[in-house]
């Protein structure tokens, strides 16, 4: 057995029981250890991450290496999920070699495009490695303020602390047309938030609704034995082969780091421009291009504007006689949970590189475009993550400070 073979072993012996957080590298405690130790209103922490996904992990890292007394809340069962639970044959973008977060190199070859499965597995390993007080099944419900402090009601408790970085992206709530509740009730709907396998569509031909990432890729996935459209607007596509040695090792490294990273960001003139255009949109094809799917028999075909007969109505006229429609359609912002004046009226938050000024202490790391078109990959975590934590840092000596010198008086109420 190899090192990283009893590295899985040992991960895999270990009950992730509801409830439970990570501590010392490998062993789970009760979560009353953490509550009694910090998060209450007397003893309030430093600071509350909410998501224990990239961005959260990130965040978690540099929280701890500043010393600051903090906790990570995620309402899923075991860290990674929210990539495990997506379809089968998804693999990322970027190769292991720029999947790494900071202080942990990822497990495999540097030009290996990671599965899912094994994107997941290392942010569970990410968190035992640093130790991270990461509590799984609280789901978030409220984020207030009180008496100077953030309150952030779970399903199970309220914590109580002086900041909170909210680090997920904006990408919670999945979102349809309008028109979807007037299809035919003999047509198979689902989004793709809920799609894994083409064995979760029935018999017949196929619609996918959106023509991004989630669109070509599922499409592909669901080609086999059916036909099958994809329909809306042209999002175009990186003009290079991610898969060629090529690709892998030279031009996807210049794209990511440089064009996504620095380029495309709100630094420059044509970076602003972009963020702009893609606000509610989602960006190029990545790894699959038009003459894919066109060798696949996918059909392209206009916007979807609406439905005429229970069926399918497109910009151009045609209707499809279809079995299953899958709504590639991105996502609402997901954040009604946070009781505070910071939303703009499309919903969004109202930020500058993640930190809001309408609520002091409140901050965002993992939103699309927070900065940079990187800002929603792995390899941008570390950049939003650092700034958001470096003005954190900033505040926490004077709000604890704050605290200490209105402790008195409280008790003397």
């Amino acid at each position: 057995m190899t090192q990283s073979d009893q590295d899985l072993s040992t991960r895999d012996s270990i009950s992730t029981h509801p409830g439970t957080y990570v501590e010392a590298g490998s062993a789970l405690a009760d979560l009353s250890g953490v509550m009694s130790a910090g998060g209450s209103a007397e003893n309030p922490l430093d600071a509350i991450v909410i998501g224990a996904g990239q961005s959260g992990l990130t965040v978690g890292y540099f929280l701890q290496q500043r010393g600051l007394k903090f906790a990570i809340i995620d309402g899923a069962e075991r860290i990674g999920d929210q990539w495990r639970k997506r379809w089968d044959s998804l693999r990322l973008f970027s190769t292991a070699k720029m999947s790494s977060l900071v202080g942990l190199p990822f497990p495999a070859a540097p030009d290996h495009f990671p599965t899912k499965d094994e994107m997941g597995d290392y942010l569970e390993q990410y968190a035992r490695h640093f130790a991270l007080p990461v509590h799984l099944n609280e789901r978030v419900q409220r984020v207030s303020r009180q008496d100077g402090l953030f309150l952030v009601q779970t399903n199970r408790g309220t914590f109580y602390a002086r900041q909170v970085v909210v680090a997920m992206a904006n990408y919670q709530k999945p979102k349809r047309p309008e028109w979807a509740s007037e299809l035919s009730s003999a047509i198979h709907q689902m989004h793709s938030a809920d799609y894994k396998r083409p064995g979760q569509l029935v018999q017949g031909d196929a619609l996918m609704v959106g023509c991004g990432n989630s669109g070509a890729e599922i499409a592909l996935d669901v080609s086999k034995g059916r036909n099958v459209w994809i329909c809306g607007r042209n999002v175009g596509y990186v003009p290079f082969r991610i898969g060629t040695w090529l690709g892998r090792n030279v031009i996807l490294r210049l794209v990511m780091r440089v064009v996504f990273h620095r380029v495309m960001s709100l630094a420059t003139p044509v970076g602003r421009k972009i963020a702009r255009k893609m606000h509610g949109h989602g960006g190029p094809l990545v790894r699959t291009r038009p003459e894919d799917l066109e060798a696949a028999g996918v059909q392209r075909g206009p916007r979807v504007v609406g439905v005429q007969d229970g069926k399918p109505l497109l910009e151009d006229g045609r209707v499809l006689d279809v079995r299953n429609v899958v709504f590639c359609t991105g996502f609402h912002p997901g954040f009604s949970w946070i009781d505070l004046p910071i939303f703009d009226e499309s919903g969004e938050p109202r930020q500058q590189r993640g930190i809001t000024r309408d609520v002091p202490g409140l901050y965002f790391v993992g939103l699309h475009f927070l900065y940079a078109l990187s800002s929603g990959m792995i390899h941008g975590m570390r950049r939003d993550a650092e700034y958001v934590v470096d003005a954190l840092a900033l505040r926490a000596p004077a709000l604890a400070r704050e605290a200490t010198a209105s402790a008195p008086m409280i008790a003397a109420a």
